[in-house]
């Protein structure tokens, strides 16, 4: 299984601050985990990119930078564009859209630096990005432009493959809310219209959970309409069995925060529910059955009742992909650690051990055979070796 950390969790966006983070964090993850490599699933901001694609001798530094320290490179996220730890981040996160020449430029960006950054015994590269953008306004004019973006995408990605050897995909991301909302919208919408080889399906876990699409039939349907999965991102929904009830209500309050845009859904009936963040789904929302939120929640650690988290959905996902082949780059991507309530991850030697102790719990867990599952720890209580320090 490729694993790695989703580096979009540390706010760089800088050259400066993306070297920085090396030795602050993804160091210390890969000595505390005993590994010999850590891969890192990249996040660099359109700046950064753009910089380091025209500068062969800069991606080269970086290289090295990643080589001396133990550290790879095989996938990037390039869904954020920019500024993901501004104060209020909420809409601005699906700007630019694919309809704007400005994703496909980034995201061409990041394709230049990916291919240089990928190990030598790499066979290929991902790419995840948005799902073409909010789901308001989207035109058909808008549809047309975002589709000519793609295939602009694909044959840069097939020149590049050609040359290297090393093929590139794009992962387009579902997630609630968007243009694809779910798995089932992506496929739909994207199935004989984009080129299989370079644009396929990143597989969020947290989103897919969210919609409350079955994993296995989600998998499925992707390969039935001969795509692929090019990427897992996992992660893990809060849950609340009892949204309406005073203990419902309070704890849902503790992840109520200004800077994310936190999705909620509830199936009622046989018919999902939506509202568009955590704050209104109060008023919009009936209550009655469970609501899961787009909050992402680290995969080792249980929530206090009546919350709980959906890695179930994160397993039977991973299971299903399993058994269809070899595993897509998986990269761990909780990037909330910094609004999660309480003190939790906001400090660097709580946020090492627990992108360490997400990983420990991701190759235990996910890595084929699928095992069976112990007790999850407390978030309060992040499991590390004793004594170990970052």
């Amino acid at each position: 299984m490729d694993l790695s950390y989703c580096t979009n969790v540390h706010p760089a966006e800088d050259l400066r601050g993306v070297l920085a983070q090396f030795d602050r964090f993804a160091l210390p993850v890969r000595r505390l985990l005993g590994a010999d490599r850590l891969g890192l699933g990249l996040w660099l901001s359109a700046d950064v990119a753009r910089g380091l694609a025209e500068d062969a001798a800069a991606r080269a530094r970086l290289r090295a930078a990643l080589d001396a320290r133990g550290l790879e490179v095989r996938t990037l996220n390039a869904f954020p564009y920019g500024g993901f730890h501004d104060a209020v981040v909420k809409h601005s996160v699906y700007r630019p859209s694919w309809t704007d020449p400005a994703r496909l430029r980034y995201t061409t960006d990041c394709a230049t630096v990916l291919a240089d950054l990928l190990p030598d015994d790499a066979t290929s590269g991902s790419i995840s990005t948005l799902p073409l953008g909010w789901r308001d306004p989207w035109t058909p004019e808008d549809d047309s432009v975002a589709f000519a973006a793609l295939d602009e995408l694909a044959r840069v990605l097939r020149a590049q493959a050609a040359w290297t050897g090393k093929p590139i995909a794009l992962a387009v991301e579902p997630e609630p809310g968007c243009v694809l909302d779910t798995v089932h919208d992506a496929v739909t919408r994207l199935a004989g219209r984009v080129d299989p080889r370079h644009v396929g399906i990143c597989l969020d876990t947290c989103h897919l959970a969210v919609s409350f699409a079955d994993p296995a039939a989600a998998v499925a349907e992707i390969h039935a309409a001969g795509l692929r999965v090019v990427k897992v991102q996992a992660s893990a929904a809060l849950e609340v069995s009892g949204p309406s009830t005073p203990e419902g209500r309070a704890a849902l309050a503790a992840f109520t925060e200004p800077r994310y845009l936190h999705q909620v859904r509830e199936r009622s009936g046989g018919v999902v529910l939506a509202s568009d963040d955590l704050p209104q789904a109060r008023h919009e929302l009936p209550g009655r059955d469970p609501w899961r939120v787009h909050f992402h929640v680290p995969l080792h650690a249980r929530p206090a009742a009546p919350l709980s988290a959906t890695t179930d959905v994160l397993r039977d996902a991973v299971a299903a992909l399993a058994a269809h082949g070899p595993l897509p780059h998986v990269e761990v991507e909780t990037y909330t650690w910094g609004v999660l309530p309480g003190a939790v991850g906001q400090d660097d030697t709580g946020l090492v051990r627990g992108i360490a102790a997400e990983l420990r719990w991701a190759r235990e867990h996910l890595a084929p055979p699928h095992p069976a599952v112990p007790a999850q720890a407390s978030a309060r209580d992040l499991p590390v070796e004793e004594g170990a320090r970052p």
